[in-house]
């Protein structure tokens, strides 16, 4: 029987939905080996994210009080104790911003191969991932070699955890080296940008780096209003200062669920399609017939977007 630990994440007082697909993806893993799957807790209100991560499928969970946010150095030693005090055969983190900060550091010290961003596996008596390469247009199952093993899963790839699970609670008695922390976080500074809150829109249209230039902006502006519809943007354009952050959609940005994505010469990198891919309707617009964005959308157009939009306008209008 071989078990599997994953590590929830948490910021600004609420339990981020990657949590829930991590109890989705590992209770897979679990079964797949007749084990039992553990979750840690770690910083905060432990007892209020251990109530809310405590879903259908989860064994235990492990709290460790120490800070309120997340801090590589208690995150590193915290996961390093109960990986050594559980002994599980599969450490599962999230693919996020905090994820990569603390897994690789963990993975080294424990000795365990460490496989990221997985989007799927598969277990038939050794682990096998799979990951994107070449900017999402090939995918490739990589056999992780040995019997024990570190991953970091990508948000959005999993279903969440929805139904309430009776799992045990308990406290780990983690031993921080506080001479080891070595940064504290202070706050938080929201980005510049005004009122929008992308994360809540219902119909969203989003640009990338196809648009050119910025004057172009206004005819993707005018379909929005058109649809209305929120505009929302790629890493490129924010990168640019065409749009503001609060306007960016992806992994270093925003997760956003609307009901209808409407992505306007954006390729699809994998950054991208993180913060989207859980859309209910994808439409795509690009000239490039083998651009990764088509592999999740629903609708395509492969066309000049300097005469698709404005086309698009007009019919809506």
């Amino acid at each position: 029987m071989s078990d599997v630990l994953t590590v929830a994440e948490h910021r600004q007082g609420e339990l981020r939905p990657v949590s829930h697909e991590l109890v989705t993806a590992g209770r897979e893993l679990a079964d797949a080996n007749g084990g039992e799957l553990h979750v840690a807790v770690i910083s905060g209100d432990v007892d209020a994210y251990a109530e809310a991560v405590n879903r259908t499928g989860v064994d235990a969970i492990h709290t460790v009080e120490h800070g309120e946010e997340f801090n590589h150095d208690v995150y590193s030693q915290a996961v390093e104790q109960l990986y050594a005090d559980l002994d599980p055969q599969y450490l599962v983190m999230p693919h996020t911003v905090n994820g990569l900060d603390y897994a690789p550091a963990v993975a080294t010290s424990l000795d365990l191969p460490l496989a990221t961003d997985v989007i799927d596996f598969s277990h038939n008596g050794s682990l096998s991932v799979t990951r994107e390469t070449y900017g999402g247009k090939v995918e490739a199952d990589i056999k992780v070699t040995g019997d024990r093993a570190a991953v970091t899963l990508r948000p959005t790839e999993w279903e969440q955890a929805t139904e309430a699970g009776d799992a045990v609670v308990e406290a780990f008695d983690a031993a921080i080296d506080e001479e080891a922390i070595g940064s504290t976080v202070t706050g938080f500074e929201e980005v510049a940008g005004g009122d929008v809150d992308i994360g809540e829109a219902e119909f969203i249209v989003s640009i990338g780096r196809g648009i050119e230039e910025e004057e172009n902006l206004d005819m993707v502006w005018d379909l929005a209003d058109a649809l209305g519809a929120t505009l929302a943007s790629s890493r490129p354009i924010v990168d640019n200062g065409w749009l503001p952050q609060n306007r960016q959609v992806g992994q270093s940005g925003k997760v956003v669920t609307p009901d209808v994505y409407v992505a306007i010469g954006i390729s699809g990198a994998v950054q991208h399609l993180a913060g989207m891919s859980s859309a209910d309707t994808i439409v795509a617009v690009n000239e490039d017939p083998d651009a990764p964005i088509f592999d999740v959308a629903d609708y395509g157009i492969v066309g000049d977007l300097f005469e698709v939009v404005p086309e698009l306008t007009a019919q809506f209008e």
